[in-house]
């Protein structure tokens, strides 16, 4: 980890996350600490564990060892193809208050909705909508649990290129309101817009930790700068 990374106490800290499944190991030795702020991109050649340490800190998969620490924040996960209940767009983020434990009130329903601009779709069918309004919704829906860490994988990968603009908007606001927000993403561009720190994983190793006006500038890994010149990493 860089020096100029903040010194704070970390939202979440991994220390030595070791992930196998059968003789694969997808996560080998894993340990950073994520703090508050802006948020933190996860970046690295396909197959690099990814996905798999957004499950592990979501705690949707089970480290074979090592530990995770953090403090006890509510989290939501988004995936890049998120699944649409059969019911309205109000209907899927009803079920998420309810699922959280929140009145399903309609006030709170438009409230969320009104928040990633799909209130006049309120009614309907929620599989009806494009790509880019699918993931606003699931977006909404993650938000009814009120979560002080958002995890989102390839939230845009799907999505023409004005989606993704109005679906990064949507990160940027949420972020800026104070929710801690970790990030998948194989678009450079996007982690540089969003990105206050960038984790970059190699065959499930963390290679460098950097804020990202570091790491895009100068990284220090003979990876991360093959990487950055768009050569392949294997």
């Amino acid at each position: 980890m860089r020096d100029d990374l903040e010194t704070a106490a970390p939202l979440v800290r991994l220390c030595n996350i070791i992930v196998r499944a059968g003789e694969t190991t997808i996560l080998d030795g894993v340990s950073v600490a994520l703090h508050r702020g802006a948020p933190t991109a996860l970046i690295g050649p396909n197959g690099s564990g990814k996905t798999t340490l957004l499950r592990a800190i979501m705690g949707l998969v089970e480290p074979s060892s090592g530990q995770i620490a953090s403090e006890d924040a509510t989290r939501a996960i988004v995936f890049q193809k998120p699944v649409m209940l059969r019911r309205t767009v109000a209907g899927n983020v009803a079920f998420g208050l309810a699922a959280a434990g929140y009145p399903a009130e309609r006030s709170a329903i438009a409230a969320l909705l009104d928040q990633v601009g799909l209130l006049s779709l309120a009614d309907r069918p929620a599989r009806r909508l494009s790509g880019g309004e699918q993931q606003r919704l699931a977006i909404a829906r993650a938000l009814a649990r009120r979560p002080r860490l958002l995890l989102l994988d390839e939230a845009t990968a799907s999505l023409d290129p004005a989606q993704t603009k109005i679906v990064e908007d949507l990160i940027a606001a949420i972020a800026n309101a104070g929710t801690k927000i970790i990030f998948a993403t194989h678009d450079l561009g996007q982690a540089r817009r969003l990105a206050g720190d960038v984790v970059f994983l190699v065959k499930g190793r963390v290679v460098e930790h950097a804020t990202a006006a570091s790491f895009f500038t100068r990284p220090e890994s003979g990876a991360a700068r093959r990487f950055l010149a768009g050569d392949l990493v294997l």
